[in-house]
C-alpha cells in the first residue's frame, strides 16, 4: 500500500504538478513538512494516528510521506487552487480533504493506519479540512499561518490530552 500511494503521488504531481515553478511552493512544502514532524514530537507519546507497515518502522513510514507525498501534493494542489474560480474555492478544498481522507480510509481498511486515543476518520477529514485552507494561507500570506498554526497545535494538545514532554 505505501510503495503505491508514492508512486502514485510520484506520477500524479509528474503529470499535474508545476514542477517549472516549484520553488514558489517550496515555502510551503517545508510549512507542510514541519508540521507533520511537530505532530510526530508532539504526540510520541500519546499516539493519535499511527502508519502500520510490517516491513518499516513508523518513523520511516512517517519520513516517506513527509517527504514524498506532501511535495508532490503541494506541487499540484497551489498550482490548481489558483486556477479555481472563487466561488469554488471551499468545493475544491473539501474535494482534496475527501482524496486524503479516503486515502486515509483504505489504509485504515487494509491495516496500514490505525487511530488511537480518540482521534477517527471524522477528526481526520476535519483536520484536512483545515489543513489545506492554511496551506493557501502559507502560501500566499506565510507570516500569517503561524498564529492558527500554533493556536491549532495547542487546541489538539488541550482536545486530545497530548502530554507536553518536549523536555526531558
Amino acid at each position: 500500500m505505501l510503495f503505491s500511494l508514492l508512486l502514485l503521488s510520484i506520477f500524479i504531481a509528474w503529470k499535474w504538478g508545476d514542477w517549472r515553478n516549484w520553488k514558489l511552493y517550496y515555502p510551503t512544502i517545508l510549512y507542510m513538512i514541519l508540521g507533520d514532524l511537530s505532530y510526530i514530537i508532539l504526540s510520541d507519546f500519546k499516539l493519535l494516528w499511527q502508519y502500520e507497515s510490517p516491513i518499516f518502522s513508523t518513523h520511516f513510514v512517517e519520513a516517506l510521506i513527509a517527504f514524498v507525498v506532501f511535495p508532490c501534493t503541494a506541487l499540484v494542489f497551489l498550482p490548481l487552487f489558483s486556477k479555481v474560480s472563487k466561488s469554488k474555492w471551499i468545493l475544491y478544498i473539501i474535494f482534496w480533504a475527501f482524496v486524503y481522507t479516503s486515502v486515509e480510509w483504505t489504509s485504515l481498511s487494509l491495516g496500514y493506519f490505525s487511530h488511537h486515543n480518540g482521534w477517527n476518520l471524522y477528526w481526520s477529514f476535519g483536520f484536512n479540512c483545515l489543513m489545506f485552507p492554511m496551506l493557501i494561507l502559507h502560501y500566499k500570506k506565510p507570516l500569517w499561518v503561524w498564529p492558527p498554526s500554533i493556536a491549532f497545535a495547542f487546541l489538539m494538545i488541550y482536545l486530545f490530552d497530548l502530554p507536553f514532554t518536549l523536555l526531558k
